[in-house]
């Protein structure tokens, strides 16, 4: 587990202390630590002044604010029908095959999470997947394993 208080009171002091805050906290909290503990969501709750459901139910909205651990490469699968059309079962497919996890999980040594997660803003190049913030885009099963290997090569 991490420790949050100061970095809460760092990015308050950066960010300010009003509502509107809260998103930017919350991001830079996940930026350094990858997700969103109960315990570092309550310490903005009082940071800020505002309720501690109000900051899940923040954190809990945007699938980039992850309230779980997830791996060293979040591997985040748009979901929207339009890559659905272009092939995105072929992917999840292929993903599940090679890190040996379903949607939802994470491999065992902590480097891949695989998610399905809402429109990523590439549907012209679908189908499109996020693999922490790189887009990959125009996707094969066959592009997708050369993707892998090459996050399982660092």
């Amino acid at each position: 587990m991490y420790q949050t208080g100061n970095l809460v009171k760092k990015l308050a002091d950066k960010h300010g202390r009003a509502r509107n805050s809260l998103m930017p906290i919350l991001q830079g909290i996940v930026e350094k630590y990858n997700y969103l503990t109960d315990e570092a969501m309550v310490e903005v709750a009082k940071e800020l002044e505002i309720s501690a459901a109000e900051v899940y139910g923040t954190a809990s909205f945007y699938t980039f604010l992850d309230t779980q651990e997830r791996g060293k490469y979040v591997i985040r699968i748009c979901k929207t029908i339009t890559c659905s059309m272009k092939g995105k079962n072929e992917i999840i497919q292929t993903l599940e095959d090679m890190l040996k996890i379903k949607v939802g999980e994470t491999t065992s040594d902590n480097q891949f999470s695989l998610i399905e997660t809402n429109c990523i803003g590439w549907c012209h190049k679908a189908p499109a997947i996020l693999i922490n913030e790189m887009p990959y885009t125009e996707l094969t099963p066959e592009k997708m394993v050369e993707i892998i290997k090459g996050y399982m090569q660092k």
